[in-house]
């Protein structure tokens, strides 16, 4: 049975002094049919759904993407951009739109999921990201599209945006992160007394530089490195989504996948996400009047609302929407619900 969560909406208006923005709390109230429990994310997005087309798209160098299309062939373009860095794009990404309105693209990036070569961080950088995006564009004939992307999909949503701004007719963006350094060091340090087991396995005999310490183990393809690497990042999403943490040495993953996803992401960070300080906040004037909707949990640890809020106050047409019981995860019930609501609003635009 379909369970639809109300969802209580409140509108506030940037705070004084600041460019003034569209600001959205919503409340969700969970309900449950008699007594039975029910997966919310699950009931709140479109039905599962097949691609329509499936491809592999050779974008230079050794790389091949991973493409998918589902919906509707006629319908309006959107690019879904996954997180990480390191992670792809799964079943569950296509449901957050409706397949009689949107035409929906979703690809594994450079050395990601189904894409080859896996872990590969040869010619990897956010720029080159950005131009396969494009290429993807260009070869599918779209002409404008809306952007959706999470977390490190945020980031890439926003480099491609500034660099190829007309072709782009909005954006949603959950997560908000922007590839810098203090995020990077919240995220290693902040988060520590979170998760406390999992992080004292990872900084252990590790120095006082983690990022450093794991991108140089992980570069050699030590396994039990990206293990630990990869088993932190699992603990921080498990407590964010309020689940109880996993026994030590978590569930069975494939360990060359656990590599490459590892190898990705540290590859990134490392390299400050191959961007220039603030290089992001900079180049907003380039977007001009696209319209833009940020979903953000208030409730989100990973991702700290406050760079959400700092991003919609200096964007002309955004509109925050601040879940207040909503953590970092897309497919958590709350942010779920708000992302459908999303796509579902900017289909009126």
């Amino acid at each position: 049975m379909a369970v639809h969560p109300p969802i209580n909406i409140m509108v506030h208006s940037g705070l004084a002094g600041a460019r003034p923005f569209r600001k959205i709390m919503i409340f969700m109230r969970r309900r449950l049919d008699n007594g039975l429990s029910v997966n919310l994310a699950d009931s709140t997005l479109y039905p599962p759904l097949e691609p329509f087309a499936v491809q592999e798209l050779p974008v230079g160098g050794p790389h091949v993407l991973h493409v998918e299309q589902c919906g509707n062939p006629a319908g309006f373009p959107v690019l879904f951009l996954h997180g990480g860095p390191g992670s792809q794009v799964r079943a569950v990404h296509r449901r957050f739109f409706d397949p009689q309105f949107y035409r929906v693209v979703l690809f594994d990036q450079r050395g990601c999921g189904r894409s080859s070569p896996r872990g590969c961080t040869e010619e990897n950088t956010t720029a080159r990201l950005v131009e396969d995006i494009e290429a993807l564009r260009e070869r599918l004939g779209l002409e404008r599209v809306m952007l959706f992307g999470g977390s490190w999909g945020a980031t890439l949503a926003l480099a491609y945006a500034q660099a190829f701004p007309g072709r782009v007719a909005a954006m949603i963006l959950r997560g908000v992160f922007l590839g810098s350094r203090e995020e990077v060091d919240w995220y290693l340090g902040g988060l520590r007394e979170l998760v406390p087991r999992a992080w004292e396995m990872l900084a252990q005999d590790a120095g006082p530089d983690l990022l450093q310490h794991y991108h140089r183990l992980v570069i050699r393809n030590d396994a039990a490195a990206a293990e630990r690497w990869i088993a932190y990042e699992d603990a921080v999403m498990r407590q964010d989504a309020g689940e109880p943490a996993a026994a030590a040495g978590g569930g069975a993953q494939d360990p060359a996948a656990v590599l490459a996803r590892a190898r990705i992401q540290l590859h990134y960070l490392a390299h400050g996400c191959f961007l220039r300080s603030g290089e992001l906040l900079a180049g907003l004037e380039r977007l001009g009047g696209t319209r833009v909707l940020i979903v953000q949990g208030a409730r989100d640890r990973v991702c700290p609302q406050h760079v959400a809020i700092d991003l919609a106050r200096r964007l002309p047409r955004a509109e925050l929407r601040l879940v207040e019981s909503g953590g970092h995860s897309a497919t958590g019930p709350e942010i779920a619900a708000a992302l459908r609501r999303a796509t579902d609003d900017l289909r009126i635009q």
